[in-house]
């Protein structure tokens, strides 16, 4: 890590871990026995597991962090997955138990020797895996400070998996598992290329720490990324987030340091996506498209992350990929089409799996659908008048069209609108593309349990609305953050705001309604009562259509379908 770079990061001190349910330091080696239930509810280990409970490993700088190994019982050679998380590899306070039906994770989905967001041990130790639970940097016992993402964390991750793919029961072709962070620290150090990295499986996953979750379209999730780290645990200091979201507000050398350059990822890759994800949509798919492999597979599901992980059928289907590539063997894991994409249906059945060669589809055609306020529209002819829209950030603006053919947006949308405050120098815009039925009802999208979203998001901090022209195309606006540009009063500018990838199909009758509003309308189906992210708007919001100020949505449409 660049030194400017480590010297600037704000540390704080870390929960103790005698706040948590942390058992202590209690290194030992014995087998766990076939049969045998490790939390309520549970599954039953389906074999006898070798565990090696606080086993040590030195990181190149001499700091000493601190595992769980669970192996088979017999002696040889195994392929080796790892599930590198802060949560803690014991005595965690993130658990299914937390959250409302459990997210919709069965207990009976659950070995109890699994950390949260990772694998069961005991599955894959019964197909002949070795899995790695490392406590990383300044979590619980292990040494040093902890850190979140970055150089930092990906060199500890490279020296981990070299030391891994080195021991007496590897066969040298290392494995990472798990969803959220786990994956999030897949892309990270797949990047750097450790030579025993044999292949990887994100399941939704950021890419970009400050676009992608921090600070989304330049406005500061504080309340979220707080919630994450006060249940980190350890004896030292962590990577204060939040304090350097404050300090840093702005792009810089700081954040640059938490951008993976996925490009240079080479080995196989299993990737897991939702449409519906709050943190991790946008990374997963560009990181399925940015990366150099030529051997990778995307499937997008439609519940909810934790849920798609733990299902059996899925788990079947993610060791077919890795006994092809951590074991050599031909099961025919290369026919499995490289895109297999569900489509949301709002009022009727999605449409799962359906087999395609790419994301974004080759067959999109990118179409426009100009606003009007005159009449609080969408069509494909620009207005001739221009007229204007005054409403209440609190409350939005939304305009509709009736679609009189089947289609489906599937991909990237951008929204481009002419925007003015009336009595501000600043504004937090919050749009979204939604589905109304024939009647006019709005049509949400089912998660998991009782939990919904109102459609495809995007949104901007208007003073952050400076483009990198380079990097951004007709529907995929791509910001600098680097630079605040105040409203003058009075002052008409122009911005352009990015929704994350999105699927979902309108049938013939229904309506296509963009929502333009100044609050944040999705909540964390995993935190429903966290409260709305802050916006600093004041006073009233004016959009501008027709003539020179062609506001308009520019969306990937798929007919005949």
């Amino acid at each position: 890590m660049v030194s400017k770079i480590k010297n600037s990061i704000i540390f704080s001190q870390i929960p103790s871990v005698t706040e948590s349910d942390y058992p202590g330091f209690q290194p030992d080696t014995y087998i766990l026995k076939k049969g045998s239930v490790h939390r309520h509810g549970g599954k039953e280990l389906p074999c006898d597991v070798l565990c090696e409970r606080d086993a040590a490993m030195q990181l190149r700088d001499g700091t000493t962090i601190y595992m769980d190994i669970f192996r088979p019982v017999k002696e040889g050679k195994y392929p080796v997955l790892i599930a590198w998380a802060p949560y803690g590899k014991r005595g965690h306070y993130l658990c299914y138990d937390l959250f409302e039906g459990r997210m919709g994770v069965k207990e009976e989905w659950e070995d109890g020797l699994n950390e949260f967001e990772g694998p069961n041990p005991s599955y894959w130790v019964n197909h002949g895996y070795v899995i790695l639970h490392p406590d990383p940097r300044g979590i619980f016992s292990s040494e040093g400070d902890a850190y979140a993402w970055g150089t930092q964390e990906a060199e500890d991750e490279y020296d981990f998996i070299e030391w891994a793919g080195q021991q007496n029961w590897s066969n040298g072709k290392v494995g990472m598992t798990g969803n959220s962070w786990l994956s999030m620290a897949q892309w990270n150090v797949a990047s750097h290329q450790p030579p025993h990295l044999t292949a990887i499986a994100p399941w939704e996953g950021a890419l970009d720490n400050y676009r992608d979750t921090s600070c989304k379209g330049g406005i500061p999730d504080i309340l979220f990324v707080s919630s994450i780290f006060e249940h980190l645990y350890g004896n030292n200091k962590y990577e204060n987030l939040v304090a350097m979201i404050k300090s840093h507000p702005l792009m810089d050398a700081y954040w640059e340091d938490k951008i993976v350059h996925a490009e240079k990822i080479t080995i196989p890759a299993y990737v897991t996506a939702s449409y519906t994800n709050m943190l991790h949509t946008n990374g997963t798919f560009a990181g399925w498209e940015k990366i150099s492999s030529k051997e990778k597979w995307l499937r997008v599901h439609d519940t909810h992350e934790w849920h798609d992980y733990y299902t059996p059928e899925h788990v079947e289907d993610l060791r077919k990929f890795f006994d092809h590539y951590l074991k050599g063997v031909n099961n025919g894991w290369e026919k499995t089409p490289r895109v297999r994409l569900t489509v949301l249906d709002p009022g009727h059945k999605n449409i799962p799996n359906r087999p395609e060669e790419s994301f974004p589809l080759h067959r999109q055609k990118l179409q426009t659908f100009y606003l009007d306020t005159s009449n609080m529209g969408l069509s494909q002819a620009t207005p001739h008048e221009e007229n204007s829209f005054i409403y209440n950030p609190q409350e939005g603006a939304s305009f509709q069209l009736t679609f009189t053919e089947d289609v489906e947006i599937i991909g990237y949308m951008n929204l481009c609108l002419y925007v003015a405050a009336e009595s501000a120098d600043d504004m937090d815009l919050f749009a979204y593309v939604r589905k109304r039925d024939k009647d006019g009802k709005l049509m949400s999208i089912p998660i998991i349990n009782r939990q919904n979203c109102t459609g495809a998001s995007g949104r901007l901090r208007v003073s952050m609305r400076k483009l990198n022209k380079e990097k951004s195309t007709v529907n995929r606006p791509y910001y600098t953050f680097d630079e605040v540009q105040k409203l003058h009063s009075g002052e008409i500018v122009p911005v352009e705001i990015g929704f994350w990838p999105f699927g979902m199909k309108w049938h013939a009758g229904e309506k296509l309604d963009v929502f333009i509003t100044g609050n944040e309308l999705w909540t964390h189906p995993e935190f429903p009562n966290l409260p709305a992210i802050d916006n600093l708007n004041k006073g009233r919001h004016i959009i501008y259509t027709g003539s020179q100020f062609s506001s308009r949505l520019i969306a990937p449409i798929i007919k005949n379908c």
